[in-house]
């Protein structure tokens, strides 16, 4: 390995932060109620991962290996993460809502043999992937499972491998939402932690001694995005707070109490924090907002900057498969409504299908330029997935499978979403996985999932369901097919509308029109 191929984003950026400033504070954890957990220097954070790195290797897990990652908001979730990075395993981050069938499907694709979990994973993972090889969790250990924190602890803090990966070995791997299949695997390269730099710095702007917070589940690229390496490398404290269903007087009081600099919330928490009274709260440590997830309506802008005696929120726009694409800064007049421009290190365009430029104010497609220069941040393509791999890279560009407008001065306009993923409360819903329960109810012979605009959620889930002969849709069985996708999968995922119907629009070789569904929804 050349020394300049080698790279470690543990090693690089965690590791170099503690030699310059061990004290300095990384990670601070809160409880739902928002008291304080646990406060980790970055020394804390890079000894942990060490120990973690040296119960792994004990254990028999090396580099290449994937391990199954699903624990809440807690400071435990930074040591199982680093620690498999720094030896060059690769985690893999569940949202906590996984069904034992979901669990099924991420250790069937991937081969993992090792996962990291709570008691209350620890059930889906026995029931869902029994077979698994080395099993640890956290906070009291089930039959058949080792303790994490025991095992670390055994390790101790010792030696890990020197230069243990170079800057295209993979670093983590997430799962993403699609259409007309199962969930695509996105697998970045260790290079992806300095693509969050331009994440840190620009978008949220971050300086050394700020503390930030990003409201999101820990089996998100999101948890990534606000809660991993860009901002570590920007020397910026991490809040890590394990909230529920969080209300708007507990957000305002952590930001007050805690004193938050930096926040990032999705536009669904947003909605609810404008609804709001926040003039109880000293919010004057907070300098700056970002938003993203999915467009921020302008009148949320504009009454966040009244609620809040004139904090803006800067939106920005990327992927599961990218860093921060486009984005609002602080240099720039933001245009409320607007993505923003693209980010430094980025080259984003918007074209035809044939990738085209388009003029200013044609929707098109929008695209990053990978030829003759791969950005960093911008994974290599689907794992094990070269179809999609190659119905993505196409000619010079990375399609991103979104559409925008740009008007003059280059801001650019987001339009919709090229597939069918529906956007709910920031989540991204794959239509197709809750089709696969449905028909599996014996009431049901085809069913086609869109979404359904909402002012409260951006989306809803919305089913249209073609029963057998012999049945009838009624209210009572809508509830039941709800109840029956909450148990077949994530209970975020559950329609919440459901309409019965004589027949489904196709096209000619049979696929579903969900666009038709959509403007009938939307007619009605």
């Amino acid at each position: 390995m050349n020394a300049s191929d080698r790279f470690n984003a543990v090693f690089d950026i965690v590791e170099t932060w503690a030699a310059e400033d061990p004290g300095a504070l990384a990670v601070l954890s809160l409880n739902a109620a928002g008291d304080v957990v646990a406060t980790q220097s970055v020394a804390d954070v890079a000894r942990a991962s060490r120990q973690a790195a040296r119960a792994m290797l004990e254990l028999g897990v090396g580099k290449g290996d994937h391990v199954f990652v699903m624990l809440p908001r807690i400071p435990e979730w930074y040591t199982a993460l680093l620690g498999a990075m720094r030896i060059g395993a690769i985690p893999m981050p569940g949202p906590n809502l996984l069904t034992p069938k979901d669990i099924a499907y991420r250790f069937g694709q991937t081969g993992a043999t090792v996962a990291i979990t709570d008691e209350a994973g620890a059930a889906k993972v026995d029931a869902g992937a029994p077979g698994v090889a080395t099993r640890l969790c956290v906070g009291g250990a089930p039959d058949g499972w080792l303790s994490f924190e025991q095992q670390c602890d055994t390790a101790g803090d010792g030696e890990t491998p020197k230069d243990p990966t170079s800057r295209d070995d993979p670093l983590l791997l997430y799962f993403t939402s699609g259409t007309v299949a199962y969930p695509k695997m996105v697998q970045h390269r260790h290079s992806y932690a300095l693509g969050h730099i331009g994440t840190a710095r620009f978008w949220h702007d971050l300086r050394p001694g700020d503390l930030h917070w990003t409201v999101t589940d820990t089996g998100w690229a999101k948890a990534a995005w606000g809660g991993l390496f860009g901002q570590m490398h920007e020397r910026a404290a991490i809040l890590n707070v394990a909230l529920g269903h969080p209300d708007p007087d507990t957000i305002f009081g952590i930001l007050a109490r805690h004193r938050v600099t930096s926040f990032c919330a999705p536009p669904t928490l947003y909605r609810r924090l404008v609804q709001a009274d926040c003039s109880g709260y000293d919010l004057s440590a907070l300098r700056h907002c970002t938003s993203a997830g999915e467009p921020l309506n302008p009148e949320v802008i504009r009454a966040w900057e009244n609620g809040t005696g004139g904090l803006t929120v800067y939106d920005g726009y990327g992927q599961t498969e990218t860093t921060c694409l486009v984005a609002n800064y602080r240099s720039m007049e933001i245009r409320p409504g607007s993505m923003g421009r693209p980010m430094p290190g980025y080259d984003v365009e918007i074209v035809d299908d044939d990738g085209e430029p388009v003029r200013p104010g044609t929707v098109g497609n929008i695209v990053v330029r990978c030829v003759p220069d791969h950005p960093i941040g911008l994974f290599p393509g689907y794992y094990k997935d070269p179809a999609a791999t190659a119905g993505a890279f196409r000619g010079p560009f990375y399609f991103t499978g979104d559409k925008a407008a740009h008007d003059e001065d280059g801001y650019f306009w987001f339009e919709g979403r090229d597939d069918d993923v529906i956007t709910s409360s920031a989540y991204r819903i794959g239509p197709f996985e809750v089709e696969s329960v449905l028909v599996e109810h014996p009431a049901v012979m085809e069913a086609a999932v869109v979404g359904k605009d909402d002012r409260e959620r951006t989306q809803i889930v919305t089913a249209f369901c073609l029963l057998v002969p012999g049945q009838t849709g009624s209210p009572e069985l809508a509830r039941e097919l709800q109840e029956f996708v909450k148990r077949g999968t994530a209970p975020y995922k559950y329609p919440r509308e459901i309409h019965f119907v004589d027949e489904l629009p196709k096209t000619i070789s049979g696929k579903i029109r969900r666009s038709e569904l959509r403007d009938w929804l939307r007619s009605g």
